[in-house]
């Protein structure tokens, strides 16, 4: 017997997850490009939501049902097959506490969003890393890795936080290869940054099969971090599952209505989704510039660049450097990159002085 109550033993293997930070060293306050923010803020329109009453003295929808349905019509799916949730961080943790639990195995690729293994041990169930090749989820080690004890697999596509992204043939090939009773969790945060045409189709193999999850966030291109919105599709007893255990009123009033009112502004999205792109691609040639200094760049689809330090020029180095210049942007030595750092892309004056300073601090070095 103990003098005080014992976290359980998989709990306390758990890193809690550390946001990126906004301050330097001695607190000053840095321009943060460490989160994937949207540079733009959100749709006027959201914020003129926001700035109506909510009532924040009742509850809110705990259905959520406008927001499911604005959703539905403008994915074209049966809202009774979209739940929502506190950003889509507490759907991926749901998926994994619905289907998976001790002696269970909860996979995923090398260099995969960080809330992946904290989600499978909150439930008790062993996470499981497959290599990855040359930083990109490969999906032949995924497939190798599956066991008879594998429940659930999760995969970001674009993936965070490298970046990279698998094309539909990968996906349906990943998903073909999996047994039936695996839940295979698309996680498309930033899927509304891929061009026209490049869409990876989870969503279709979310409607046509039965083992299939896809979870979205209003996080970042219709930038409501601040607002903690997400949703997930899939069949409908995947949906019950999660409704089951999520928070009963988990989307706040004043959230669903802004995210109502940043769906109905795609415009906006359209905007934000060609002026990352234009500045990911400037940005990207710029650190190709400097291949010669040992940086290099992960190819990248979603609003961020993973620019990798195999020179001369260290990670840390470079880190003190961007913040020296008022910058605050993400060092990822807990997620086995200590020779990273993940890059959001801002306005174009921030991504010019972001290249300018780390093209002194290479020649420096």
């Amino acid at each position: 017997m103990t003098d005080k109550p014992q976290m359980k033993p998989w709990i306390e293997k758990i890193h809690a997850y550390v946001p990126g930070k906004s301050k330097g060293a001695d607190g000053r306050e840095l321009v943060k490009l460490s989160a994937n923010e949207n540079p733009l803020g959100c749709s006027e329109k959201a914020l003129a939501a926001l700035a109506e009453p909510a009532g924040p003295a009742r509850y809110p929808d705990p259905d959520a049902n406008a927001l499911r349905a604005g959703i539905g019509e403008l994915h074209g799916i049966d809202p009774a097959r979209i739940v929502c949730g506190t950003g889509s961080d507490e759907l991926l943790n749901l998926a994994a506490q619905g289907f998976a639990g001790p002696g269970d195995e909860v996979l995923y690729a090398r260099f995969s969003f960080v809330v992946y293994e904290i989600a499978a041990r909150r439930c008790g169930a062993t996470p499981v890393e497959a290599p990855d090749v040359d930083y990109a989820t490969d999906v032949d080690q995924l497939l190798g890795a599956v066991t008879d004890a594998t429940r659930v697999v999760f995969l970001a596509n674009p993936n965070n936080p490298t970046g990279t992204f698998l094309p539909r043939a990968e996906i349906e090939r990943l998903h073909a290869g999996l047994p039936k009773d695996v839940l295979l969790v698309v996680d498309q945060a930033y899927g509304e940054y891929l061009e026209a045409g490049e869409d990876d189709g989870g969503m279709e193999l979310a409607a046509e099969h039965n083992n299939v999850l896809v979870t979205r966030t209003f996080s970042k291109i219709y930038g409501l971090a601040g607002e903690r919105i997400g949703w997930a599709t899939g069949a409908p007893h995947l949906v019950d599952a999660l409704n089951r255990i999520r928070g009963p009123f988990n989307v706040t009033n004043s959230g669903q209505k802004a995210a109502i009112a940043g769906l109905g502004d795609q415009q906006f999205v359209a905007a934000s989704r060609e002026a990352n792109n234009r500045e990911l691609a400037r940005f990207s040639d710029a650190i190709d510039r400097l291949g010669n200094h040992g940086l290099r760049a992960v190819p990248s689809k979603a609003n961020f660049l993973l620019v990798l330090f195999e020179g001369k020029l260290t990670a840390e180095a470079a880190l003190a450097a961007l913040a020296g210049g008022g910058y605050a942007v993400r060092h990822l030595p807990g997620q086995g990159l200590p020779h990273g750092l993940r890059i959001t892309i801002g306005t174009p004056h921030q991504m010019d002085d972001i290249a300018a300073i780390l093209r002194n601090a290479a020649e420096a070095a």
